[in-house]
């Protein structure tokens, strides 16, 4: 029987079995959670009755979405993120094996609206999702652009979720003391205190050079050289020989989970430390551009998330309508 429920993952199978014009054809699919018999049902007819006319010529096969996959991943091993691609795209499998191209579109709306997990109970992030679909589309195009694969951009119908998690948190610099007062490990504090006086993420610390007077990060998330002075306060506390840290990075995560715990600042993410170090230069009347440049913003998109701190800032300015001017006064309109 082609449809058959599947007690492990427990979701109904898709299987076609059949010897056509001579020759054996087999497919076989894990259908989405919470299909019930009768979806699975009309799956059946309808991709038995595709499979079976591309077996006997009536149809002519489409490239598969797996093929375009192996394609992507077989060309861009030098990605710096290689391996998290293949285990993102390997997670969404279950939704695009045996599928065509030109399916793309719906394929992508399956795994947006079902958001399961590879374990049993696990609900996806919305951002997760959309990693996800964004890394499908990129694979896709590839197999468009440098295979041939299909005649036009089949990515052209999917639609990616739309993704709103920025986070606004900053820790002040009495909750960085009291969060390095509650550090149980040295490497943890030379990370709290590098990342929230340069604003660097916890991978750049583990990679960065530092010179005598500056400190630089030759590859960076947007793929250009950074180069960033050297904060008074780092040189006075020593901080600098420290860096960069090389410790494995779950030991830090961890490190800081126990600080923040210990301080009662549970809120307070690694990342948060970067976004605070953007709030004091902007408190400080820095401009939106100059943060930019020290974050290293490639997208001057990427700042406008601090925007609302300049808030004081806009306020004084329109607190001067209005206003007697020394330089204005007692003078006519011309």
């Amino acid at each position: 029987m082609p449809i058959s429920w599947d007690p492990r993952n427990k979701r109904w199978r898709y299987a076609f079995d059949r010897v056509i014009e001579g020759r054996r054809h087999r497919a076989s699919r894990l259908l989405p959670k919470g299909w019930s018999q009768a979806q699975a049902d009309a799956f059946d007819r309808k991709e038995s009755a595709r499979l079976y006319a591309v077996a006997s010529g009536i149809e002519q096969q489409d490239a598969l979405i797996d093929t375009a996959v192996a394609h992507y991943l077989r060309d861009k091993t030098g990605l710096k993120s290689y391996k998290s691609a293949a285990e993102n795209l390997a997670a969404i499998a279950w939704a695009y094996t045996g599928r065509t191209l030109s399916e793309l579109a719906e394929v992508a709306t399956l795994i947006s609206t079902t958001r399961d997990g590879v374990r049993e109970g696990v609900i996806l992030s919305p951002a997760t999702v959309r990693i996800r679909l964004a890394l499908l589309k990129a694979a896709c195009r590839w197999a468009w652009r440098k295979h041939g694969l299909c005649d036009a951009d089949p990515t052209t119908r999917m639609q990616l979720p739309t993704v709103r998690n920025e986070r606004h948190v900053y820790a002040s610099r009495k909750q960085v003391g009291q969060l390095l007062q509650a550090a149980d490990r040295r490497d943890v504090r030379v990370m709290i205190l590098a990342a929230f006086y340069t604003g660097m993420r916890l991978g750049e610390l583990m990679r960065v050079e530092v010179l005598p007077d500056c400190l630089v990060l030759a590859d960076t998330k947007n793929g250009e050289r950074r180069v960033l002075p050297i904060h008074p306060k780092l040189q006075r506390l020593g901080v600098l020989k420290k860096l960069p840290l090389t410790a494995p990075k779950i030991t830090l995560q961890r490190g800081f989970q126990r600080a923040r715990h210990r301080a009662k600042l549970d809120h307070i993410h690694i990342h948060d430390l970067r976004h605070s170090a953007a709030s004091e230069m902007i408190n400080a009347d820095v401009d939106l551009y100059t943060v930019g440049a020290v974050l290293g913003h490639k997208d001057p998109r990427s700042t406008k998330r601090y925007a609302h701190l300049t808030h004081g800032t806009l306020a004084a300015a329109m607190g001067t309508i209005g206003q007697k001017h020394p330089h204005t006064h007692g003078k006519k309109a011309a």
